[in-house]
């Protein structure tokens, strides 16, 4: 169905590529193997974010990641946006392509947030088909992102895991695991992080994300945890990715930091410990 020739993604830690680290990233990239952009912020733009990126390209493989397809919503796919992003992934070739298991439209109206859907055959059918078109228009395999949770649908008859499952066989698409959003998911509904990991589909997986959250609590006091990738990776989460890696062996291996973004001598220090985490497993 894809195409086998195509690159991928080393084995190794990837950071999420923000313009004011192109200097250092091109002077002394540390561990760093590949490089991840958010699509809409590449699409129609030229001049030196396109530049910046052709430079970057011919040193490092990169990951594009969807946030606007809305692959869980219940109207079709906007065409223009799909339109736009081949258009991107055509110029930029990159290694992987991903997208959220979740929704931000409806009818007109675009929701600046990633929601949550039920897990139910009819959300399958749903998402599968919209997989299916996703990667048709792109003529290359897509990894779907399982999402953190703060409220589970009481019509849901699926396990995430098994939803995931499911999708995979059906569409021949990939998983990106983030493990932070399993943390955080887990903390937030009560559940065992590790038993996700167990019940997760890791033959399927091209990618995994780590990232910083925030600590709250809910109304009654019980710990709320907030997926802000704007921090540094908590200790349990890289206790939650040595123990993944320990079964699925090495992966491409993101951080993200896409809000309060430090200096990028704080990055390398986190690509750092996710080289050492790979290493070993590798």
């Amino acid at each position: 169905m894809f195409d086998a020739t195509r690159p991928t993604l080393p084995n190794r830690p990837g950071v999420g590529y923000k313009a004011q680290h192109f200097s250092d990233i091109m002077d002394d990239a540390g561990p760093v193997g590949w490089l991840e952009i958010h699509a809409e912020n590449y699409m129609g733009m030229g001049g030196r974010p396109l530049a910046q990126l052709r430079a970057l390209s011919e040193k490092f493989a990169f990951s594009v990641h969807g946030v606007g397809l809305s692959i869980g919503g219940e109207g079709p796919l906007d065409a223009d946006h799909l339109a736009r992003l081949k258009t991107l992934c055509d110029w930029l070739q990159p290694a992987s392509f991903s997208e959220h298991l979740a929704w931000s439209t409806h009818d007109s109206a675009f929701l600046n947030d990633l929601l949550p859907l039920p897990y139910t055959a009819a959300t399958v059918k749903r998402v599968a088909d919209h997989i299916d078109q996703v990667q048709a228009t792109l003529g290359r395999q897509m990894l779907l992102e399982n999402p953190s949770s703060y409220l589970a649908f009481a019509e849901s008859d699926m396990s995430e895991t098994d939803f995931l499952a499911e999708i995979a066989a059906r569409t021949g698409c990939g998983l990106l695991l983030d493990v932070n959003n399993v943390f955080v998911s887990a903390t937030n509904l009560g559940y065992s992080p590790q038993g996700y990991i167990d019940d997760y589909p890791l033959d399927h997986v091209g990618e995994i994300h780590l990232g910083g959250h925030d600590e709250d609590e809910d109304e009654t006091g019980a710990p709320l945890l907030i997926d802000s990738h704007g921090a540094e990776v908590v200790d349990p989460v890289w206790a939650l990715l040595d123990y993944t890696l320990a079964q699925s062996g090495p992966k491409p291996l993101l951080i993200e930091w896409d809000t309060d973004v430090p200096e990028w001598s704080v990055l390398v220090e986190e690509t750092k410990r996710a080289d050492a985490a790979l290493k070993v497993t590798a």
